[in-house]
């Protein structure tokens, strides 16, 4: 009896994976059209339904989607829970499996995505619907689709196979980044591991429409150099017509020497090809050449051109033998020559050893340097990805410092090849884990911690005390100033406290990094932090991005130079004006702040010297009466 009770039961759970099969292999789930009472009232056709802005704002009765956004977690009890409040008290966990496609797009110049996902098993006989959003990083457009189960669908386990899909978003930028969130509905009380956020880029104008369509992208494909004697010809592919560009240029490098050359093609003699000519090459020596489109910014093409030595032939073939009698004069003659000069020579030697010659120093110092050749260093091999680095900071020091932070943050991530974490870029996981929980995740992920100094790290703020009128909202400003400085204040410790442990084990303390701004002082890095490297900033750029990337910059004969991020280059880019701009504002701001503190300890000593005189002396007549 046991033996029929097991077979039936393998066949059932045979019977019970191929269905979950047939589930798998059925295509993705499309959103239909309906509307919240067909959802609501649970009736045919209504399984997953798309809920549009309209009929949220009429069961609403406000237009929410326009005061929040766009995009908030659906009100699962005004839409849905009424009837039965149960149907919205239920956890259900972040989709998984979240992808991005690609979808015909007839505008060349934007693109349209459609997002897939397919639901968790957790939670997933509860689940009830899906929030899709999609944010361009960097800037405030928000998109958000909503979709919605009907009140009487529950969904199997079977089901976490299935592929769901949203509607498409069009009219993306191309070449730009967008963050997009697929949120699992009813949003569950604890905020935690609900959604499924992925970051992707929209293809560029090349990607989508070609080569032969973006003006901006556009680069000769084809290259071939020829060197006929002292000429080298190079022939390169010249743009279509449909794009405007008229001109080029080109530039080769070599042993520290640049060699610019101005291309205009005569489009009369051939519209798809073009041979110019480089002159002034030196026989023997590799040169690695550029060739561009004369526009903003235009990609360029690089090629490499080796300029092979020049045999020369006599003019004859024929050898003439002179005759002897006139080589042995010739010879006579050529001998007593060079005695003479020797001679002259050997006579003038000691006056010129005896005349010091007078040179500048300084001319000597422009020659020496200017045989000094500019050599390209490529990055170490040894990181796939560029090096994480987390900024903590004092909110102490006023709004001004902050934003000096920030552009700090951007130029670091923008012109010195690293992943930069800084809390106010990250906020939304911030408010969901903590900050003390969020810095500790950031320490133990980052491959190096950069904490700027400020004198906001040797306060310890105090609660306002409010008056009257103003008390509450002078309570709410002590309690922010408060939580802001309570947090960098445990961020710093923690990163004291890893500093200190790593010491005490010997480890290797190059994770860990101090800078001050120009505004600051040495005295305000704390104490734990004297044992790690500090810069000061904006001086400092090329040693910080020394210790970032591992990359000496001195070395025997010669040191390394990175653009546009020395001292008197950085300022040529915008972020690195925007920095030194931020930070000279934080230093006005910090000065203006000290003069009206010393004026506040100016008033209380006064004060307090007319307290210990018994208050203010009367006049003449007071004294009368």
């Amino acid at each position: 009896m046991w033996k029929a009770a097991l077979v039936l039961y393998q066949l059932l759970a045979m019977g019970q994976q191929l269905w979950a099969q047939d589930d798998v292999t059925a295509g993705p789930i499309i959103p239909q059209d309906c509307s919240l009472d067909c959802i609501r009232k649970g009736g045919p056709g209504c399984e997953y339904c798309r809920i549009t802005r309209a009929d949220v704002n009429r069961h609403l009765g406000l237009n929410s989607m326009g005061v929040f956004g766009s995009c908030i977690p659906w009100p699962c009890f005004e839409l849905l829970g009424e009837e039965d409040p149960k149907i919205c008290q239920h956890y259900v966990q972040a989709p998984n499996d979240v992808n991005i496609e690609f979808v015909h797009e007839p505008n060349p110049k934007s693109d349209t995505i459609v997002v897939s996902w397919k639901p968790s098993y957790y939670g997933i006989t509860f689940l009830r619907g899906f929030q899709v959003s999609l944010q361009a990083l960097g800037g405030s457009d928000v998109a958000c689709q909503l979709f919605l189960f009907h009140r009487n669908l529950s969904l199997s386990a079977s089901h976490a196979q299935r592929v769901y899909k949203s509607d498409p978003f069009p009219g993306l930028s191309l070449g730009s980044q967008y963050a997009v969130t697929v949120m699992a509905l009813p949003v569950p009380e604890e905020w935690e591991r609900f959604y499924h956020s992925k970051i992707f880029s929209t293809r560029s104008c090349a990607e989508k429409n070609g080569l032969e369509e973006c003006k901006k992208d556009w680069y000769p494909k084809h290259i071939e150099v020829q060197q006929e004697g002292t000429a080298i010809t190079v022939t390169f592919n010249l743009a279509p017509p449909n794009l405007g560009i008229r001109s080029y240029f080109s530039m080769c490098y070599a042993k520290g020497e640049n060699k610019y050359t101005d291309i205009t093609p005569n489009s009369n003699k051939n519209k798809t090809h073009h041979s110019y000519q480089l002159n002034d090459l030196q026989e023997g020596t590799n040169y690695t050449c550029e060739i561009a489109a004369n526009e903003v910014d235009a990609v360029r093409k690089t090629f490499n051109v080796k300029v092979m030595h020049i045999q020369k032939e006599g003019g004859s073939s024929r050898s003439v033998t002179p005759s002897l009698t006139l080589m042995v004069p010739l010879c006579l003659a050529m001998v007593v020559i060079f005695a003479v000069l020797l001679a002259a020579l050997t006579r003038r030697r000691p006056k010129l050893q005896m005349e010091k010659p007078d040179v500048k120093s300084d001319i000597i110092e422009q020659h020496q340097d200017s045989r000094i050749q500019e050599e390209l260093m490529a990055f170490p091999r040894n990181r796939l990805t560029p090096p994480r680095l987390l900024i903590c900071y004092s909110s102490y020091d006023g709004p001004s410092h902050v934003k000096a932070v920030m552009q700090l943050g951007a130029f670091i991530q923008e012109h010195m090849a690293t992943r930069v974490c800084l809390d106010l870029w990250d906020s939304l996981s911030v408010a969901e884990e903590g900050s003390m929980a969020w810095h500790c995740r950031q320490i133990r992920e980052s491959d190096f911690i950069l904490v700027i100094c400020s004198s906001g790290f040797n306060h310890r703020p105090k609660s306002p005390e409010p008056e009257s009128d103003n008390k509450d909202e002078e309570a709410d400003r002590g309690l922010d100033i408060r939580y802001n400085a309570f947090s960098s204040d445990v961020a710093v410790q923690l990163v004291g406290e890893e500093v200190g442990r790593a010491k005490a084990r010997g480890q290797d303390l190059s994770k860990y990094m101090a800078a001050i701004f120009e505004y600051s002082e040495e005295s305000d890095i704390p104490t734990e932090l004297r044992l790690v490297s500090h810069y000061m900033l904006t001086s400092d750029l090329p040693l910080l991005f020394s210790h970032l990337h591992g990359m000496a910059l001195h070395r025997p004969g010669g040191y390394l130079k990175v653009n546009h991020i020395s001292e008197e280059a950085f300022t040529k880019l915008p972020a690195g004006a925007d920095l030194q701009w931020a930070i000279y504002e934080a230093g006005i701001a910090k000065r203006a702040k000290r003069h009206h503190s010393v004026e506040g300890e100016d008033y209380t000593l006064k004060k307090e010297s007319i307290c210990l005189r018994g208050g203010p002396q009367p006049n003449k007549s007071e004294r009368m009466a």
